[in-house]
């Protein structure tokens, strides 16, 4: 990509492995576009694709990636669109050596790169890593992306970079940033993580969906600028919105303070500022970057053990009684030494009284267990619930017949310094170029930030927090970020006084032990949460009933608070 000064149009077409696979057709076909992304990565498939490496060292990347590319492989370089992915995972080189296998079986000339350097597994000991880990991939940023660009790739592949490289690296290469270029590039960042999780900025999981036409959102795109600034938008028809609240969700997904680290920059979120251009238009300007860290974030996955699940259906009256019958059976019956080491009951009062189905008078009674041992999740668990079947309280059945216990994953974030990790741009003619670490670096700190002034006192009413205020809620490792926001400066103001740490605890009770900590971000009328170790060991290990806090904030929209009636 040559050094330019125009704008620099850059779609998204998967948030996730497993996205809708006819994204990347739609994008390339409902409008124009410069460079097509997609983020095919999160914590959970790295495991998924470290368990295919082990089954087969050939495997370890986004196959369904391979199988876009060859319908649509054609259309992209008809079209002049370069390709910026992340579906190489634990192996990009291979991905890479298919694509071309790929475009020469289609008779379509493409001249395909990839980035290399993330996987530590090697050097896993050098490092001080932990022990027996299934992968471990350093968050490389997007000066390696930049580097296969302007040696002339069509398509690059990357393994494990930062979800927001894939927008920043052809920002890069089109403007000509340096590294020392923080607030472009910061600019960038922001739009980057806007566009990564694709519908998610189109008005998918948005808590305000009914007020727009969200049936099929289209996916997102961005129009970045020399400057960094950038206007949000998707292709014109296609469903979904682009509006503010839309942008503000996205921008408050798995986020924390003011500081959004990265191995390129700082992007500082307190100085976003959103702007409704239009039908479908949001402009990003005004964001600031600083130096990045010193170091790069590892993610870390690991086998934590075998679990198993066994669900009773509890129905009619004395839900309460019938669940302690079942735990004290189940735990007599089960030997000692057959017993795992984690035995979890969590009752679910889905019951309504008087119900008029037999599923709505229904209570699911979940008993999770855990063990090292495959054997202490297996058959004598299952033996042990299924004997109470004539034995147990009245109406005794379960959603499924016990099977085997099933291999969980662990996830865990390490730091190492950037200088030690070998970020590397393979070109299309093979040659390998070092991509250095930034050159300056810094320890950020987050900016703590004034509450605005509080609303005069006057009549309130109870009423669900939903009415008033939008929360988006995720995940990273075993902690939950939570952002919540309001539509006006009013309801900011009462959003800022109101939700505490302390009354978030007393919201949502789960949370009441655990370390949370509160950021204000003014500019986007919204507070974020960090709740720590709400997940356990982290997704794959199921800790909770949204093992993934993807509903946690509309949880909290559904409690009650006494509002001003002056908001509602």
């Amino acid at each position: 990509m040559a050094h330019a000064s125009s704008v620099l149009r850059i779609g998204n077409a998967s948030g996730f492995y497993g996205d809708r696979f006819a994204a990347v057709r739609e994008m390339l076909t409902d409008g124009p576009l410069d460079v097509l992304t997609g983020d095919y990565l999160a914590e959970l498939t790295m495991l998924i694709l470290a368990r295919d490496r082990l089954r087969d060292p050939s495997l370890g990347y986004a196959r369904t990636f391979l199988r876009q590319m060859e319908e649509c492989l054609g259309l992209a370089r008809e079209r002049g669109v370069t390709v910026v992915v992340n579906a190489g995972g634990l192996n990009p080189a291979r991905l890479a050596d298919q694509l071309r296998e790929l475009a020469q079986r289609l008779g379509v000339p493409t001249a395909v790169a990839h980035v290399e350097g993330d996987d530590l597994l090697p050097r896993r000991a050098e490092l001080g890593l932990p022990e027996h880990l299934l992968a471990a991939n350093a968050y490389l940023g997007g000066f390696g992306i930049a580097a296969c660009l302007a040696g002339g790739a069509d398509v690059v592949v990357t393994g494990r970079v930062t979800d927001a490289a894939l927008v920043a690296g052809p920002a890069i290469a089109h403007f000509g940033w340096t590294a020392t270029d923080l607030d472009a590039l910061a600019g960038a960042v922001v739009a980057g993580h806007v566009l990564e999780c694709g519908a998610q900025a189109t008005g998918g999981n948005y808590a305000f969906f009914h007020e727009h036409d969200v049936d099929r959102p289209g996916f997102p795109l961005a129009e970045l600028y020399p400057d960094g600034s950038s206007v949000i938008t998707k292709h014109p028809g296609t469903g979904g919105a682009v509006t503010v609240g839309t942008v503000t969700a996205q921008l408050l997904y798995e986020t924390g303070g003011s500081n959004y680290l990265g191995p390129d920059v700082t992007a500082r979120l307190d100085t976003v500022r959103l702007t409704e251009e239009g039908p479908d238009r949001v402009r990003i300007d005004g964001v600031r970057g600083e130096a990045p860290p010193p170091t790069l974030k590892v993610g870390c996955n690991r086998l934590g053990g075998h679990r198993n699940e066994v669900v009773f259906v509890l129905t009619g009256l004395d839900i309460e009684a019938k669940a302690a019958l079942v735990r004290r059976q189940f735990t007599a019956a089960l030997p000692p030494e057959a017993r795992p080491a984690e035995l979890r009951w969590t009752l679910a009062r889905t019951d309504h009284p008087d119900a008029a189905t037999e599923e709505a008078a229904s209570a699911l009674l979940r008993l999770t267990a855990r063990d090292r041992d495959p054997a202490k999740v297996g058959r004598e668990l299952g033996k042990a619930a299924v004997e109470l079947g004539l034995a147990g309280y009245p109406g005794f059945h379960l959603t499924a017949p016990p099977g085997p216990g099933a291999p969980y994953g662990v996830f865990t974030a390490s730091h190492v310094d950037a200088k030690l990790v070998e970020h590397t741009a393979v070109l299309p003619d093979g040659r390998r170029i070092a991509v250095p670490p930034a050159p300056v670096t810094s320890q950020p700190i987050d900016v703590e930030q004034e509450l605005p002034e509080s609303l005069p006192p006057g009549p309130t009413r109870r009423a669900p927090l939903g009415l008033l205020l939008g929360a988006r809620s995720g995940d990273k490792g075993g902690d939950a970020n939570l952002g919540v926001w309001a539509r006006s400066e009013e309801g900011w103001r009462w959003l800022a006084h109101t939700l505490t740490v302390e009354k978030l605890r007393e919201l949502l009770p789960e949370t009441a032990e655990l370390t949370v900590r509160r950021h204000l971000l003014p500019n986007l009328r919204a507070v974020n949460f960090t709740l720590t170790g709400l997940l356990g060991e982290g997704v794959a290990a199921q800790h909770r009933f949204d093992p993934q806090a993807k509903a946690l904030g509309e949880w909290l929209r559904s409690r009650h608070l006494d509002i001003p009636e002056a908001l509602l």
